[in-house]
């Protein structure tokens, strides 16, 4: 979703870039006017879309809106689950007990009772340590304990687990509760 709307907001910007120097070329207007118009306008109209661009991603794709309680083999830690529709769904199926089983040395998987929704799916990411995600072709949640492969839209983020690789990586039984 953040790099749609980085792609929405540059068009955007390019577009008015644009519609300032026809403009300006079909009114007659002297030439050194042109660009001190079109500097002027774009200036702030490609900075504060990068800024709002490059904070967006940091603010939608790894901070999520829902807290959860997480306990992994008995031990409590951080989390919160995204504002995707992937995630509500999962949400919806609170409380959870899940067995982990580790897949490629990468993360801990484990299959929830259905499987998911993925409609509306943001834009695919690489995951990171800590990520609880989404694989939608097996229908599984995973775990990433490293850094994950390339982004897929096969597998969606549906949050993040505040706890080190190391207790991750050990991870054999998970449960996810709606916090109170």
């Amino acid at each position: 979703m953040a790099f749609s709307l980085r792609r929405a907001l540059t068009a955007t910007a390019t577009t008015g870039v644009l519609l300032l120097a026809a403009t300006a070329c079909s009114d007659g207007s002297p030439a050194e006017q042109p660009p001190s118009t079109t500097t002027s306008s774009s200036a702030p109209a490609s900075g504060q879309p990068q800024t709002s661009a490059s904070a967006s991603p940091s603010a939608s794709d790894r901070s999520t809106p829902m807290d959860i309680r997480v306990t992994i083999d008995g031990r409590p830690v951080d989390a919160t689950l995204n504002d995707s529709p992937a995630a509500r769904d999962l949400a919806s199926l609170l409380p959870l007990t899940l067995d982990l089983e580790d897949f490629d040395g990468t993360e801990r998987v484990a299959d929830p009772p259905r499987k998911l929704t993925t409609e509306d799916a943001p834009e695919p990411q690489a995951p990171k340590t800590g990520d609880l995600t989404y694989y939608a072709p097996w229908g599984n949640l995973a775990i990433f304990y490293k850094d994950g492969p390339s982004a897929s839209s096969d597998l969606l983020i549906l949050g993040h687990i505040d706890a080190d690789a190391d207790r991750l990586s050990g991870a054999d039984l998970i449960t996810i509760e709606a916090a109170s």
